[in-house]
């Protein structure tokens, strides 16, 4: 088969899928995403070059819409590329949430088409609106961000079918459209990710933490209200002063990847370690920047008690790999974590607006680790039995029609040249003045 991916940071989500089917000799695959897209064995990837370009002179309506439309003539020269070289996929699969899947059908009419449905924006009972501290919409505002669905829904009409990751996350979709989107998860690796009664993290300053220390892990992309930053560190000085030998380790960036931005010149994260600073022993608080796969896993497998918050909005990675290395973990009694965790069975529910219950259930484990020791074990069977990605990608080959991978084959007596790693593409056309600010997925 020839099968195309599209996903402006392959491979994103679509690293198991993309790069078992890309072991098999009887397949040729295909990737596009733009210049932070990463290199996977066996993928060929092209990358393209958003242009730069003003949206002030757009209506506040349609701009992400005029963006994605940008970003969507881009991957169309892409595609375009593709079609002249001979390569027409049978299966395109592709991430429709920055419209580079707008031009997918109209380039390649007879593909069976699979979009990657994540999130559908709406006004009520989702991330809009849940947190009192964030500024309420207007009319205005909630017409833009209805119209924040444009490409995601023509994309969806276009489709043959959807992928969502979780169940909640279809169910944000409009019903309409829930008979054409299967759920499948991306999965996590069950045997790479395995607890270690062993384990050691070592702290840039030296220190090193043990399996076994007063440990508490909280992990975002970015220090953010979306996931809860605020909240955690509002519970910090109730933990620390009841828990004089707990270490904190906090891993994330200063940047915004989901909600609004803070006030000019700062971050969410100096303005919620200023809020609190003064009740804080901070040589127990270490903040990291993003870390490398094995260093994030050697982490996660000392802690004493995960902490992961959410608001009603995309499941993280990281919550299901922690739950596959054994954390015992204290989420936010919210949708997406709901769905995963069950209080009191395999991790503890917390309401998300209370740091002081947030505290207590965090000081509570920290005391008697022991007696909380079977949420771990709880929280990895159900990663395993329900995540394990050894089984996502078995459903999701049954769901995209794809037949089951094939024993290994002998080793062939002499290696074919293999197929270019990547093609870089420049974007075509001058650039204008200045970026057009995205709202990251």
């Amino acid at each position: 088969m020839q099968i195309l991916f599209i996903h402006n940071n392959f491979p994103a989500q679509f690293r198991g899928l993309a790069g078992e089917l890309a072991q098999s000799p009887d397949n040729r695959v295909v990737a596009i995403g733009c210049e932070t897209a990463q290199e996977l064995p066996g993928v060929e990837l092209l990358r393209y070059r958003m242009p730069f370009f003003h949206v002030a002179q757009t209506h506040p309506f349609a701009r992400r819409l005029d963006i994605e439309g940008r970003r969507a003539t881009e991957v169309l020269f892409a595609l375009s590329e593709l079609r002249a070289s001979g390569f027409v996929p049978d299966l395109i699969v592709g991430h429709c949430g920055w419209g580079e899947t707008l031009p997918v059908r109209a380039c390649f009419p007879e593909a069976k088409i699979a979009i990657y449905c994540e999130f559908y924006y709406r006004p009520e009972g989702q991330d809009v609106h849940f947190d009192p501290e964030d500024p309420q919409f207007g009319v205005d505002g909630l017409i833009t961000l209805h119209c924040k669905n444009a490409s995601t829904l023509l994309s969806l009409v276009e489709a043959d079918l959807g992928l969502s990751p979780t169940q909640w996350q279809k169910q944000t979709y409009p019903k309409e459209f829930h008979s054409k989107i299967q759920v499948v998860h991306e999965g996590v690796d069950g045997e790479r990710l395995r607890p270690d009664p062993n384990a050691r993290f070592e702290l840039p300053g030296g220190r090193v933490l043990h399996r076994g220390d007063e440990i508490v892990t909280f992990i975002a992309r970015n220090l953010e209200p979306m996931r809860g930053y605020h909240i955690f560190m509002r519970a910090l000085p109730e933990i620390l002063a009841a828990r004089p030998n707990a270490q904190v380790v906090l891993i994330g960036g200063d940047d915004v990847s989901y909600g609004a931005a803070p006030e000019a010149g700062k971050s969410w994260k100096s303005i919620y370690l200023d809020e609190v600073a003064d009740r804080l022993d901070l040589s127990r608080v270490h903040f990291l920047p993003q870390q490398p796969y094995d260093r994030f896993v050697q982490l996660l497998q000392t802690t004493t008690v995960h902490v992961y918050l959410t608001f009603p909005f995309v499941l993280s990675w990281s919550m299901v790999e922690a739950m596959a290395l054994g954390c015992v973990i204290v989420g936010s009694e919210t949708a997406p974590v709901r769905e995963v965790i069950a209080d009191g069975v395999n991790g503890l529910l917390t309401p998300f607006h209370d740091p002081a219950a947030l505290a207590e259930k965090v000081t509570r484990i920290l005391a008697s680790p022991g007696d909380y020791a079977a949420l771990g074990a709880a929280a990895r069977e159900t990663a395993l039995s329900r995540y394990d990605r050894k089984d996502c990608l078995r459903e999701a080959r049954r769901i995209l029609g794809l037949a089951p991978p094939a024993a290994p084959a002998p080793p062939a007596p002499a290696a074919a040249p293999e197929r270019p790693a990547f093609i870089v593409r420049r974007s075509r056309g001058a650039p204008d003045a200045t970026p057009a600010a995205e709202d990251a997925e």
